[in-house]
C-alpha cells in the first residue's frame, strides 16, 4: 500500500496561484494602460494582453471547477502575488515607461515558467483537458513576452528622445 501521488494537490495550489497571478496581473495592466499617453503602439498592446488575462483568469477558473474545487475559495486567496506586483506597480517614477516594460518582460516569464510547471502537472494528474488549457494560456503569454521583447529597444529609443526634448513629456 503506496501512498497517493501528491500531484493532483500541487496542480490544485499551482492553479489556485496561477489565478492570483492573472489578478494580479490584470491589476498591473489596468494600471499601465491607465497611464499610457504618447505611446500608443505598447498602450494597445498591453490592452489587447488586458483582455488576453480576463479570458486566462476565467480559463484558470474553469479547470479548478473541473477538479472539482469550490471557486469561492479562489476567489478569497488573491494577494499571494501581491509583493511582487506591487514591486512591479511601484516602478512607476519619471521613467515609468521603460521599467514598465521590463517589469512586464520579467512578470510574463514569471507566468511562463508557471504555465509549464502546470502542464507538467496537469499531465502527471491525468488531466489532459486542463494541460490544453495551460498549453493555450502559455502560447499567450509568449506571444506577449515576445512583443514586449521586439519593441523594448524601440521604446526605450522613444523615451530618450522625448526625455531630450523639454517640450515633450517622457514619462507616460
Amino acid at each position: 500500500m503506496g501512498t497517493e501521488p501528491q500531484t493532483p494537490k500541487h496542480l490544485e495550489d499551482w492553479l489556485r496561484d496561477a489565478h492570483a497571478m492573472e489578478k494580479q496581473a490584470e491589476k498591473m495592466l489596468e494600471t499601465q494602460a491607465s497611464r499610457l499617453e504618447h505611446y500608443p503602439q505598447l498602450k494597445a498592446r498591453i490592452e489587447q494582453h488586458l483582455i488576453e488575462t480576463r479570458g486566462q483568469a476565467e480559463r484558470i477558473e474553469q479547470c479548478i471547477s473541473l477538479l472539482g474545487t469550490d471557486l469561492s475559495v479562489v476567489k478569497d486567496i488573491g494577494g499571494k502575488l501581491a509583493a511582487f506586483g506591487q514591486g512591479m506597480g511601484g516602478m512607476m517614477a519619471s521613467d515609468e515607461v521603460v521599467k514598465g516594460s521590463m517589469a512586464s518582460y520579467a512578470f510574463e516569464h514569471f507566468e511562463i515558467a508557471s504555465y509549464k510547471a502546470l502542464i507538467q502537472a496537469a499531465e502527471k494528474a491525468s488531466r489532459p483537458e486542463i494541460a490544453r488549457i495551460c498549453e493555450e494560456i502559455l502560447r499567450e503569454e509568449e506571444a506577449m513576452a515576445q512583443w514586449l521583447s521586439d519593441h523594448l529597444d524601440d521604446t526605450t529609443r522613444q523615451y530618450l528622445e522625448r526625455a531630450e526634448d523639454d517640450q515633450l513629456t517622457a514619462k507616460k
